[in-house]
């Protein structure tokens, strides 16, 4: 997931195949009289599936192969013989791929109509549907009509533009403001190496890593991009990051000790997740006062008055150690309740 090769929204344009037609066809041997009808079916035409893939992380080989056309199914022929179905476009996506239908309103407007979501490795999701092959004349004889002259046409396939977008889909996400300690803890806790540095917006992707508690337990943490006021209206990385939320169980909202006040820091990172999303109040939260190595036991103590109640918090130092094992513990517990 690191570097620029992390693409998690991609529009593509897709076409489902024509059904082949069924064919209007009659025997025609030496020394038969009467050849009946023997025209074959049309085949199938080819279908735009999603599969779920757990080798991909993200959609960035759909960024040059914008245009998926399947094939149309083959015509019917005599001697019954019918045509040949027409392959499935099967397009690999990463787990967390939600997939949305670009239609066009009445009134002009462009609306988005949810078509799905891809969670578990080889699920499929069918985007469009090839058409159904034609019936051969044969199917229509009856005893009023011993030489149907007809047969079916096949189904014409359909076209569309849809809008495919990665919610990484993570046990724990780490929530706040830029410079939180959020890429340190990750690169602490897992094997994870996220890029970390002095300035605002280090991390511009979500990256993930396996957190290992004990006696062989462990669940996936998600360090997302961080968060700035005004984030639900675009501002900063805005609602991009926002959507990765959207898919973590537990939430570890993460302030650095040396925040001027603790409890509004806290209050603005859940009012921009309120904003975006009311039913992420629904999740649950833990928080974690990071950076407090260097914080003497008064200043903690001072700390620990300014922490917002009802909420189950811990004051830790991912450099030091302090409290790592504890906070581990207390995300494990949260995700048991669940």
């Amino acid at each position: 997931m690191a570097g620029s090769n992390f693409v998690d929204y991609v529009k593509i344009f897709a076409r489902s195949g024509h059904g082949g037609a069924g064919s209007a066809h009659f025997r025609r041997e030496k020394f038969v009289a009467f050849g009946g009808p023997d025209g074959g079916d049309g085949g199938r035409g080819g279908s735009i599936v999603l599969r779920g893939d757990r080798q991909y992380w993200t959609l960035i080989h759909l960024k040059y192969q914008r245009h998926q056309f399947a094939e149309d199914g083959e015509c019917g022929s005599g001697a019954r013989s019918s045509g040949r179905n027409a392959q499935d476009i099967v397009i690999p996506v990463p787990l967390g791929t939600v997939a949305r239908r670009v239609v066009e309103t009445e009134e002009g407007e462009t609306e988005l109509v949810p078509v799905g979501e891809v969670t578990e490795d080889g699920e499929e999701l069918v985007l469009l549907q090839g058409g159904r092959g034609g019936l051969g004349n044969w199917h229509f004889k009856s005893a009023t009509n011993q030489t149907p002259r007809y047969a079916q046409p096949g189904e014409e396939g359909d076209e569309g533009a849809f809008i495919l977008e990665l919610k990484v889909l993570a046990d724990v996400g780490l929530v706040g403001f830029p410079n939180a300690g959020k890429s340190t803890l990750l690169s602490v806790v897992s094997a994870a190496k996220p890029k970390i540095a002095d300035y605002a917006f280090t991390t511009l992707e979500p990256n993930l890593g396996i957190v290992e508690v004990r006696d062989g337990r462990s669940f996936v943490m998600a360090d997302i991009p961080g968060i700035i006021e005004g984030a639900h209206e675009g501002r900063g990385l805005g609602t991009r990051f926002l959507r990765h939320i959207e898919r973590n169980s537990v939430l570890l909202f993460m302030i650095p000790a040396d925040t001027e006040d603790v409890r509004r820091d806290y209050e603005v990172l859940l009012g921009e997740l309120t904003q975006y999303n009311p039913e992420l109040l629904d999740k649950q939260r833990l928080l974690a006062v990071t950076k407090c190595d260097m914080l003497d036991e008064g200043l903690m103590e001072e700390l620990r008055r300014q922490l917002p109640e009802g909420v189950p918090s811990v004051m830790i130092s991912s450099v030091a150690g302090l409290n790592i094992a504890r906070l581990k513990d207390m995300l494990w517990e949260a995700l048991q309740a669940e």
